[in-house]
This record gives structure tokens, C-alpha cells and sequence, in this order.
């Protein structure tokens, strides 16, 4: 990865060279560690066991992680299978409601009268007790079906508790004291209960649901050990969306990012920066970006306005942009590439970015009420225009439809507000080949973005009014801005979306039916009580 490059080459003596994942059945043997010389060369070291090695071996770092089921694991059907564990039979519990009172085979043998994985999934809590080796896989399956471990396994180093604070998703038993384990269970609170499954289900997404993830979480948490100027507190590992979509290279301060205001008692910011992607030349006083740049100054959130020229023409004097009540800031682009309108610009002053095409067509009071709903839900896309995907069955491919239907998927950032993270993240996240594809295609850089959001997230974005329409009709054909009526506009972005959900794994986006409007929207009211009155004449 990139990102980790640096690691390699970091300003520490003897910088690590080699990276060894021991993915062991048992206890790590530490005579293991001596037959290959180790302590001569630099090492980074993580494996699954609690044993302390760091007495027998000079490493620089040491990192404890949960053994993956790609590691020396058979998998069959959905379960997880160990070829050297024996059955562990635990014997009936004798108390009340929600304890198990029969024999269930646990740790790879199946109960021939019980099927595992659903007594898996029905479970509130499941006991992981010391196993033949302590990295058990009955704790990872414990994580990924939203059952809250209950752990009797003295001494055992919970995976990455550096960081992970297994209070949050665990309950964290003696097995000195097996016989006060149920009236331990039974007092714990219903709600207390919820937290306990929706924060395993949290660690197992963000950090143990793949081998992928456990590696870069690995070198995220030796990243913050080197530097510790910029490295992540607590609440960034343990809260929603997780150390791995949190960068520290971006801020230090939590209030710099959109998922901790409530945590921090802060309020959405109140300005808001329009950035305007501008790819024709400037002919006429006319033209709709002039018009637009006009109704979002008029805004009373807006703070300022960047013009990013991306045309190939000259840019245009300083007094044929309209004169306003706000900052016009152009900037022209070096590249003039669509990537660019996702630079993390040092011009942009404030978090919340509306993000424009030359040829939308918004009132000043549709951007007012875009922006006052995307403080609700600051870490989305808040916009106007939206788009759904589906899946193609008779091509086994994802589509892309901008059909109008009862849901959607994406709201497209020619008329969309969200943080300016977002432009952090798509730079410095994403991997270089995605972005050059969306650089030869001219298109695409919305569906990215939509992605990218989405898949922080795990949220869908945000329609507001029923508007449909939001493009300047009157554009001329030959202009870049009609990239729109080229037929293999609609194409270039079905295969788009294909691309970046390989890239991802998986399709990060989310379908939602939910559309806001202001209040009394429509209603058959006088028009003096709607704060919003233009938008129901638009």
C-alpha cells in the first residue's frame, strides 16, 4: 500500500525489512523464534498467541492479532473447521432463560441434533473458553455472528488491545469463577446488551472480516507507535467508521471530521465553501455558471466561492465574474484531469463543501436548505440529484440507471454538499488506478465519490425535495459541459461501477427511500408559514 510506504524507509534505526504473520494451531513456540535468527535482522513480528515472546526475541514491534480463517483453517460450508481441535462438549447449564441447557459441540465438530450455525446466530452470548491454542476461532465466530464473547480464558491478550477497548464488545469472565458466569450474564441490561452486538459487529467489519484488513490495521497501529505526534486516540479505533478511514495525516483534532461532533458536544459547522467545476470558456454574462456562482453567494451560509477552471481556454479577467457579497477565489487547475475537483485545496476554509457543475441550476433557497439538512448528517452527500444501481442478472454485472424510481443509491456532486474530509480521503485513500481511470474517461469521479462515502459510512447519501431536473438545458452541444448526451457517457459509467466495486470487494452502496423537504412541503397552508416558499414554485 502507499499509504505505508514510508514505514519501509521511516527515520528509525534499524527499520524494519521483514514482516512475519505466524498464523499458529498452538502456543507460539518460542524455540521457533531462535531457529531463525530473528534478533539479527529487523523484524516485525504479529501472530495470534497471548505468550510473551518479547523476552526471547529483539523485535522493534510486536503486535497481537486474531487468527484469520484463511490461516491454516478448512473452510467448509459456514463454519469454521480446525484440523487439530478436539470437541469441546460443554456440560448443560442449570438456570433460567437465555442460558443454553443442552450439550452443544463447540470449536469445529458439529451436534448432530443442533446445527452450529444457527444456534451461532440466535445466541446473545457465547462462552469462548481457553482452547489448545488461545487464539480460538470460537471468538472470531463469536464476532461475526453479533454473539457478545464471553471470555473465560485468564491472561489471554485480546487481538489489537492496544487500541480496541474489549470492554466496548465483551464480556471479560474468570474461569476461576465458572459458577458466577449466568447471574454475571442475567444482570447485565437489555440496552447494555444491544451496545455490547452492535460494537462487535463494528470490530468485525472494521478490522477482522478480512486478512486484508487485519494486515492494514497491523501497520496503522505500527504507524502510531512511530509517530505518535499524529497518531489516533481511542475514541478514532473504537467509534465508527474505525482507525482504518480515519487518517491522522489530516488533522489531529477529532473535530475536524464529520463522525464526532455528538461525541465532542460541537455543532456542524455554519459556512459552507462552493466550489464550482468550471470546463467552458467564459463568452457570455449570461451563462448559467454565472447565474449559479450569483445564487450561492447570495446564500446567508455561504463563506466563499472557489472557481475551478479546468477549461482549456485562457481565464478570464477579473471583472467578468459578478461582483458579490462573498470571496470569488479561482483557482486554475494544472492538470485540468475531473480528479482535481477532489483536491484537498488549502483555499477551501471551511468543512462543509458545496460541491457545483458550471451548468446546474439552483436557487439561493434550495442551496439554504440543502445545507441546513446536511447539518443533521454531516458525514454524507447531501444533494439533488440522485441515481440508483442494480444488479444486471441476465449479465451478472452492476448497472447504473438514472431512471426514476421509488429508491436511490447515489446523489451525484454536481449539486451535493458533504465534508471536506471527503476530498482528503479521495486523494490520499483511493488507489491511483481508479483515479486515472476516471482522468481518461472524463467521467465517473461522482460515482467514486459516492462509493468512497458510502463505504466509510456503511450509510446511504441524502435526497432533498422532490426536484428532478438540475441541468441548464440551453448548453451548447459542442461544449465539454455536454458530456451528458454523448452515448458513451451512460456506458463508460455501467463500466465504472463494475471497477470500483471489484477495487472495494464488494458494492458499497446503499439503497434509500428517504427524500426531505421542508416543512409543510406542499401542504395546502398559507404560504407565510413555509420558511422555504421558493422551492415549492421551482
Amino acid at each position: 500500500s502507499k499509504r505505508h510506504d514510508h514505514l519501509i524507509s521511516c527515520p528509525v534505526s534499524h527499520s524494519p525489512e521483514y514482516f512475519f504473520f505466524s498464523c499458529y494451531f498452538f502456543s507460539f513456540p518460542v524455540s521457533w523464534a531462535g531457529s531463525f535468527s530473528l534478533s539479527s535482522m529487523p523484524t516485525i513480528l504479529t501472530h495470534e498467541s497471548s505468550q510473551n515472546v518479547t523476552e526471547t526475541i529483539r523485535l522493534v514491534f510486536y503486535i497481537l492479532f486474531e487468527q484469520d480463517p484463511n490461516c491454516f483453517v478448512q473452510w467448509e460450508g459456514s463454519h469454521f473447521h480446525s484440523f487439530l481441535q478436539q470437541p469441546f462438549l460443554p456440560s448443560p447449564w442449570k438456570s433460567g432463560a437465555g442460558l443454553c441447557r443442552t450439550q452443544v459441540a463447540l470449536g469445529g465438530f458439529m451436534h448432530p441434533r443442533y446445527d452450529y450455525r444457527e444456534m451461532l446466530h440466535n445466541a446473545t452470548f457465547c462462552l469462548v473458553p481457553r482452547g489448545r491454542r488461545l487464539g480460538s476461532f470460537r471468538f472470531l465466530e463469536a464476532l461475526q455472528a453479533a454473539c457478545v464473547p464471553v471470555m473465560l480464558s485468564n491472561g489471554w491478550e485480546l487481538p489489537f488491545s492496544e487500541v480496541i477497548n474489549w470492554n466496548q464488545a465483551a464480556v471479560i469472565g474468570d474461569e476461576r469463577l465458572l459458577l458466577q458466569i449466568p447471574s454475571t450474564i442475567r444482570s447485565i441490561h437489555q440496552d447494555k446488551i444491544l451496545a455490547l452486538r452492535q460494537q462487535t459487529q463494528f470490530l468485525w467489519e472494521a478490522y477482522f472480516s478480512s486478512v486484508e484488513k487485519i494486515v492494514l490495521t497491523t501497520l496503522e497501529i505500527i504507524q502510531d507507535r512511530i509517530f505518535k505526534h499524529i497518531s489516533r486516540n481511542s475514541l478514532i479505533w473504537n467509534k465508527h467508521p474505525g482507525g482504518l478511514f480515519v487518517l491522522p495525516q489530516y488533522s489531529s483534532y477529532l473535530g475536524d471530521f464529520p463522525y464526532y461532533y455528538a461525541n465532542l458536544g460541537l455543532k456542524p459547522p455554519s459556512k459552507f465553501t462552493a466550489v464550482i467545476h468550471a470546463v467552458t470558456p467564459l463568452v457570455s454574462q449570461s451563462q448559467p455558471v454565472l447565474k449559479l456562482l450569483v445564487a450561492a453567494a447570495k446564500s446567508q451560509y455561504c463563506a466563499q466561492i472557489i472557481v475551478l477552471w479546468n477549461c482549456d481556454k485562457p481565464l478570464p479577467a477579473k471583472h467578468r465574474w459578478p461582483a458579490t457579497s462573498v470571496p470569488v477565489v479561482v483557482i486554475e487547475g494544472e492538470s485540468k484531469v475531473m480528479s482535481s475537483r477532489f483536491l484537498p485545496y488549502d483555499n477551501i476554509i471551511t468543512d462543509a463543501v458545496l460541491s457545483l457543475d458550471e451548468d446546474t441550476v439552483l436557487s439561493t433557497t434550495e442551496v439554504d436548505f440543502a445545507f441546513t439538512v446536511w447539518q443533521s448528517f454531516p458525514e454524507r452527500i447531501v444533494g439533488y440529484p440522485a441515481r440508483s444501481h442494480f444488479w444486471d442478472n441476465s449479465k451478472e454485472r452492476w448497472g447504473y440507471t438514472s431512471k426514476w424510481t421509488n429508491d436511490y443509491s447515489m446523489v451525484l456532486t454536481g449539486a451535493a454538499i458533504y465534508h471536506k474530509y471527503y476530498h482528503y480521503l479521495y486523494t490520499h485513500y483511493l488507489p491511483a488506478s481508479l483515479k486515472n481511470m476516471v482522468d481518461q474517461l472524463a467521467n465517473c469521479e461522482d460515482i467514486l465519490m459516492n462509493f468512497l462515502v458510502s463505504a466509510v459510512t456503511k450509510l446511504p447519501p441524502i435526497k432533498v425535495t422532490q426536484k428532478k431536473q438540475y441541468k441548464e438545458t440551453m448548453m451548447g452541444q459542442t461544449s465539454r459541459a455536454s458530456r451528458w448526451a454523448d452515448p458513451d457517457h451512460f456506458a463508460q459509467r455501467q463500466s465504472c461501477m463494475n471497477s470500483f466495486a471489484s477495487w472495494f470487494g464488494y458494492m458499497p452502496l446503499i439503497h434509500s427511500q428517504m427524500r426531505l423537504d421542508p416543512v409543510l412541503f406542499k401542504d395546502q397552508v398559507s404560504i407565510l408559514r413555509k420558511k422555504y416558499r421558493d422551492i415549492e414554485r421551482l
